[in-house]
């Protein structure tokens, strides 16, 4: 373990809130993970957040645990959370371990797996507030959206499929369960008709909670994204003497993925500050709308009419739109104002056909791994395709081998992760 400094916690923390303050996204875990050993030795470290839609949970320590933990699991231990609770104990891995869990202000927690006795007696106020650098930070990056953070966002979807897969699992279990009791000769029809209907509850509860998971990672509603935008952008005419006016998108608009979100609001925060700062300008009007597959997104302000796509914070803001395949605009019209028009859609671009070439996989094998990324099972797949399960298995093999992968969520995240679906 490495020394520690001497003095107060304060002290530790700003030797190494560099560490965790200039942590990428993908490595703040690591760092975290790092800086926290020092005072509280533990065996494993997990973030989970709502925030970042591509990789909601980040891990760092032993990677029996690491590669293992589910986003199911770290889903229950934040509820838990968010109901006042602190749980000494949490499945973790598949397995109950001790756990110290710690909220933050962002709605995101971090869990430690088998914390050991800590090497400072001030460690608690430490972790605290290390951990409330690190989760600042993620928001930060995400509320920025840089271009490397919206392709990445876009390209993983395999966190997402996770979440799916353990959900189908649950679901057979639960199914396989139902089958049994009511099939068991030691349970008279009474009985088995009981214990069938309280499992079956259970496994409807189970189901919903899973699937509204799946859908908050994925996605915002277009009017709560909006909400957000305007909570951000309240102080521009609060405390100054901007207005600025919002035109609401339609209420039963399309849900918008989360890096479409993210993006969309970082633009328009950027685009609002810029047009702010010249002179004359006294109202900026912010719109979104949605033709069904883009958001479109315009802000125009009443100034000078002379910002020029040119401008390096534009070039900037183009960037960003070109990560989601997207586009900006910028238009002036001299003493009448300028106008920025952005559209972002809301799906990302076809790339299977291009996959599908470069794995060689023959047409039926297509068309079992197109099936296998919707979750379907060996059974439904024979059914779906007039094939046996056997012939099934086989296809499923050659794919896997094609693929360079050795199990059934691996093949079906990098189909999903090129947009094969069926």
């Amino acid at each position: 373990m490495t020394s520690l400094p001497s003095g107060s916690v304060a002290a530790l923390v700003a030797e190494r809130v560099g560490d965790v303050a200039t942590a990428p996204l993908l490595q703040v875990a690591a760092r975290l993970h790092a800086v926290i050993d020092e005072v509280l030795p533990h065996r494993a470290l997990a973030i989970f957040t709502e925030l970042c839609t591509g990789r909601p949970q980040k891990k760092a320590g032993d990677p029996a645990i690491t590669q293992r933990i589910t986003i199911s699991e770290l889903d229950a231990v934040r509820r838990q959370v968010a109901d006042g609770q602190r749980p000494s104990r949490a499945v973790i891995a598949g397995v109950e371990h001790p756990v110290l869990v710690y909220g933050a202000d962002t709605g995101a927690i971090l869990v430690l797996c088998d914390p050991q006795e800590p090497a400072r007696a001030d460690a608690e106020t430490y972790v605290r507030a290390v951990w409330k650098i690190a989760a600042t930070r993620i928001r930060q990056q995400v509320s920025e959206a840089r271009p490397d953070y919206l392709r990445e966002s876009r390209a993983v979807s395999s966190e997402r499929l996770q979440v799916t897969a353990e959900l189908t699992d649950r679901h057979v279990t639960d199914l396989e369960s139902l089958l049994a009791a009511l099939r068991s000769r030691e349970l008279d029809d009474k009985r088995a008709r009981a214990l069938a209907t309280d499992m079956a509850t259970s496994a409807v509860v189970r189901t919903k909670t899973g699937s509204d998971l799946v859908v908050s990672l994925a996605e915002e509603a277009v009017s709560q994204a909006f909400e957000q935008l305007k909570n951000d952008l309240r102080p521009l005419s609060r405390y100054g003497t901007l207005g600025v006016q919002f035109v609401e998108p339609p209420a039963d608009g399309r849900a918008l993925p989360g890096e479409v979100a993210h993006a969309a609001r970082a633009i328009v925060r950027a685009s609002a500050l810029l047009m702010g700062d010249q002179d004359d300008v006294t109202r900026i009007r912010i719109q979104w709308n949605c033709d069904g597959t883009n958001l479109l997104v315009s802000i125009r302000d009443d100034g000078p009419g002379h910002l020029s796509r040119g401008l390096p914070a534009l070039r900037q803001l183009s960037a960003r739109a070109a990560a989601l395949g997207g586009h900006l605009t910028v238009n002036g019209v001299e003493s009448w104002g300028s106008e920025i028009d952005v559209r972002l859609p809301l799906d990302p671009p076809d790339t299977s056909d291009q996959a599908v070439q470069s794995w060689n996989l023959a047409p039926r094998e297509v068309e079992v791994l197109r099936l296998l990324a919707d979750g379907r099972r060996n059974r439904q797949i024979a059914t779906e395709l007039g094939i046996s399960e056997n012939t099934v298995k086989f296809h499923t093999s050659q794919v896997y081998r094609k693929l360079g992968v050795t199990s059934r969520a691996a093949a079906a995240s990098l189909a999903a992760d090129v947009g094969l679906r069926s």
